[in-house]
């Protein structure tokens, strides 16, 4: 089963577009970290068809608060529907199970004893100053602490946190985690 992990960064936020609607704010810029090929991959709104490519031959989208933003924002761009491929949102399982939203950064202290290298305000202002690889580097990150996260709740079936001197466990429901969803996507590959 082809898996990918992503995290998405705006050219701007919520209070600029006037919503709280993550379809009306613009991508500057996303990572991909593929298992099939063991690497992470960036994307600019120009290499989108390489990505499109990508994705149509993916099983399974990974991500953190991704069926919310990531997947909606980037069903924008796209041809199709992405929400044809299965999708594990970390967020969802947390909320599912604990009951309310916790960011990544609480979820990576507790689970990993690490934090994200920045915030999304830092990545948009990057973006602003044509600083890329500052952009590159803080989305990779994001990216390699989803996957830390994600495989960590698959081996143990829990996730942890930690905000302040808050900290605990999540019970995790992993069903069908790793179960292959059958679908049918092609709007931009030749054949």
């Amino acid at each position: 089963m082809r898996k990918v992990i992503l995290d998405i960064e705006t050219k701007n936020t919520f209070n600029d577009v006037g919503a709280y609607d993550p379809v009306k704010l613009d991508i500057s810029l996303l990572v991909v970290y593929d298992y099939a090929a063991k690497a992470y991959e960036s994307f600019l709104e120009k290499d989108f068809p390489k990505l499109w490519k990508l994705l149509e031959n993916t099983d399974q989208i990974i991500g953190f608060n991704s069926d919310h933003f990531d997947i909606p924002l980037l069903n924008k761009y796209y041809p199709g529907d992405l929400k044809k491929i299965k999708s594990i949102d970390l967020m969802q399982s947390v909320v599912k199970s604990f009951g309310r939203r916790l960011p990544l950064d609480a979820i990576a202290a507790g689970t990993l004893g690490t934090q994200k290298s920045g915030h999304g305000l830092q990545a948009i202002t990057w973006w602003k100053k044509g600083e890329i690889e500052k952009l590159r580097k803080y989305c990779e990150d994001d990216v390699r602490i989803t996957k830390e996260v994600y495989e960590y709740a698959l081996i143990n079936k829990s996730l942890k946190y930690k905000i302040g001197i808050d900290a605990g466990t999540i019970p995790i429901d992993i069903s069908g985690w790793e179960e292959k969803h059958e679908q049918s996507i092609n709007y931009t590959l030749p054949f």
